[in-house]
C-alpha cells in the first residue's frame, strides 16, 4: 500500500525592522521555504510618520527583498498598492497562508510591545504551527535587563552599562578594570562648538526614490516633513550602512566625544554617526559597531573619551532603555507622574515658532527626520516638560517625526528620559534647563526674538519662567531630589513677589502657546 508524503512548506515572516541580512534564516537556500514582507497601512498609520521615515523603510525593504532573491530565496512580496495586500498583517498572514498552504508559519521577535501581541494572539487561533524565533541582534535578551535589576527600586543605567561593559569585556584593561581607569567620561565631552573642526563631508549615498513617493502617497499614506524623495539619502542595505560606519570611525568619530552634546545653526550632522536608523532596522549589529569604534582607540584613531561615549549610547543606553521597556510595557505608554494634559502647540508640525533653538530643532527634524539627542532632550524636550504638555502626545510626536524611532527605545527615552513621566524609574532627575544651558552648547539664541536673560516680559526668554515655575509648583513631589537641590535653594531665596511674577509669566505662555 502506498502513502502519500505530504510536502511541508515554511512561511517566514520578515517585518520592516528586521532588514538584517545575516540572520541565520538566510544562510542556505530552501525552496519549501517563503519569506513574506508587506507593506501595510496598519504599519504607516498607527502614529504619524515622518516622510522619510516610511520611505527609506519601504526602500530598504524592497532592497533586502531583491538581495534575497539574487541569492536564490523565494520571496513574496506585499507592495502597499498590491491588490491583494489588505493593510493587515494577521489577515495577509492567513492569506499567504492559505495560497501557500503552508504547513509552518515563522516569525522573528518583534521588538515593538503592539507587534508582539497582534502576533502572539494570532498565533494562538492558528491550526498550524506558529514559532517565534530570535532576531539575533542584542546584546541582551528581552527580559536580561530586568533580572539585573531584580529588587531594586530605581534602574541606573550606569551600573547596568558597567555589568555590560565586563560582561562582554569590552574597554577593559583586565576582566574587572576598565581602560583608563574609569567607566564614564561623559564630563569631558560637553564642549560647544565653535566652528573648529570642520563638519566631516556627508558622504551618504544618494537615492532617487520619486517614484516609490508617489506609490505611497497614492495609496492614501498620511505624513509630515520633507520626503526629499529624489535625494534620499539614508543606506537603504547592509553595504551602505557599513560604508557609513567607516566614514564616521575615520572622520568622525575623534572628534565626537567633545561636541556630542554640541548645536549649531550652521552644521546640523555635526559629527554624529547617523547609524541609529540602520542599527534599528538591522542593518547593523551593535556588535560590529562597537568592535570597529573599540579597535579604532586601540589602533590610535580616536580619544578614548570620544570612544567610551559611543559605546555607552549603544551597549549601555540602547540596551538599557529595551530593558526598560519590556519589563514595563503595556503599562508604561500610560505614565504621566506630572499629571500634564497641554496639546502640542501648532509649531510643533511646521517648526514656526519665534523661539529660534525650538525652531531650529523642530525645522531640522521635518527637514532631515534626524536630530541629535540633546536637541532631543534639552531642546524640544525640555519645553515640553516645562510647558507641561501631555507625555502622550509627546511620545506620538517623537515616534512619528524620527527616522530612528521605533517604540523600544522611543518611549523610554521620551517618556521616561525626556519628560519624567515614570516618576524617576529611568532618569535620576527631570531634564529641565533654563535658557542658559542652550546658550552655552549652542548658538541659537543669537538673533532669537527672545532674551536668553530675561525672565519677566514680553522679550523674555520663556524658558527662564518655565523653568522656575515648573520647581515651584512641583515642590511636593521634587524638592527631596538631591540632585536638584540647588534649585530649591535658590527658590528658598527669592521673595514671594518674584515667585507671583514667575507664575504669572509661566501662565501667560501657557495661554499663548501657539504664538510663542
Amino acid at each position: 500500500m502506498m502513502t502519500m508524503t505530504i510536502k511541508k512548506l515554511t512561511l517566514r515572516l520578515i517585518l520592516g525592522d528586521q532588514l538584517n541580512l545575516q540572520h541565520r534564516w538566510f544562510t542556505e537556500v530552501d525552496d519549501d521555504t517563503v519569506y513574506v514582507m508587506m507593506e501595510v497601512r496598519q504599519e504607516t498609520d498607527y502614529v504619524l510618520h515622518h516622510a522619510q521615515k516610511i520611505l527609506a523603510i519601504f526602500a530598504a525593504m524592497r532592497d533586502l527583498s531583491r538581495q534575497l532573491c539574487e541569492a536564490g530565496h523565494r520571496v513574496h512580496y506585499l507592495a502597499i498598492d498590491d491588490v491583494h495586500n489588505t493593510q493587515s498583517m494577521p489577515n495577509n498572514i492567513d492569506a499567504l497562508i492559505s495560497l501557500y498552504q503552508a504547513t509552518v508559519f515563522e516569525y522573528q521577535a518583534p521588538d515593538e510591545w503592539r507587534l508582539d501581541q497582534q502576533l502572539y494572539q494570532h498565533g494562538r487561533r492558528s491550526h498550524i504551527p506558529w514559532i517565534m524565533i530570535d532576531s539575533e541582534h542584542f546584546y541582551t535578551g528581552r527580559n536580561e535587563v530586568a533580572d539585573i535589576f531584580t529588587g531594586r527600586k530605581q534602574w541606573l543605567m550606569e551600573f547596568f552599562y558597567r555589568q555590560m561593559r565586563v560582561q562582554h569585556q569590552v574597554l577593559m584593561e583586565d576582566s574587572k578594570k576598565p581602560l583608563g581607569g574609569q567607566w564614564n567620561y561623559d564630563h569631558d565631552n560637553r564642549k560647544p562648538w565653535r566652528g573648529i573642526p570642520s563638519e566631516p563631508q556627508d558622504v551618504r549615498t544618494l537615492h532617487d526614490h520619486s517614484d516609490l513617493w508617489k506609490t505611497i502617497v497614492q495609496a492614501g499614506v498620511k505624513s509630515f516633513g520633507n520626503p526629499k524623495a529624489d535625494q534620499l539619502s539614508w543606506a537603504l542595505n547592509r553595504d551602505e550602512a557599513l560604508q557609513q560606519l567607516d566614514a564616521f570611525i575615520n572622520n568622525a568619530l575623534p572628534q565626537f566625544g567633545d561636541f556630542q552634546d554640541a548645536m549649531s545653526t550652521k552644521a546640523w550632522r555635526l559629527f554624529h554617526s547617523l547609524l541609529s536608523f540602520s542599527l534599528n532596522v538591522k542593518m547593523l549589529s551593535p556588535r560590529e559597531v562597537v568592535a570597529k569604534a573599540e579597535a579604532a582607540y586601540h589602533a590610535g584613531q580616536a580619544p578614548l573619551a570620544a570612544v567610551e561615549g559611543f559605546i555607552r549610547q549603544i551597549l549601555g543606553w540602547r540596551e538599557y532603555v529595551r530593558g526598560v521597556y519590556w519589563a514595563n510595557m503595556p503599562d508604561y505608554a500610560e505614565k504621566n507622574f506630572f499629571g500634564h494634559k497641554r496639546a502640542l502647540p501648532s509649531w510643533f508640525w511646521d517648526g514656526k515658532t519665534r523661539m529660534n533653538c525650538l525652531s531650529q530643532a523642530i525645522t531640522q527634524s521635518l527637514e532631515q527626520a534626524h536630530a541629535h539627542h540633546i536637541q532631543r532632550l534639552m531642546v524640544i524636550g525640555n519645553f515640553a516638560l516645562l510647558a507641561g504638555l501631555d507625555p502622550k502626545e509627546v511620545h506620538h510626536w517623537y515616534l512619528g517625526i524620527y527616522i530612528d524611532a521605533f517604540e523600544w527605545v522611543e518611549l523610554p527615552n521620551t517618556l521616561g528620559m525626556s519628560q519624567f513621566a515614570d516618576g524617576g524609574l529611568l532618569a535620576t532627575k527631570p531634564y529641565v534647563s533654563s535658557a542658559a544651558y542652550i546658550d552655552r552648547m549652542s548658538d541659537y539664541c543669537k538673533g532669537c526674538h527672545y532674551d536668553k536673560k530675561v525672565r519677566i516680559g514680553e522679550r523674555a526668554c520663556p524658558y527662564n519662567a518655565l523653568y522656575w515655575d515648573f520647581f515651584h509648583r512641583n515642590t511636593n513631589t521634587l524638592a527631596r531630589n538631591p540632585r536638584i537641590g540647588m534649585a530649591y535653594r535658590q527658590l528658598e531665596k527669592m521673595d514671594a513677589a518674584t515667585i507671583t511674577d514667575f507664575q504669572k509669566q509661566a501662565q501667560s505662555i501657557f495661554d499663548n502657546l501657539d504664538l510663542l
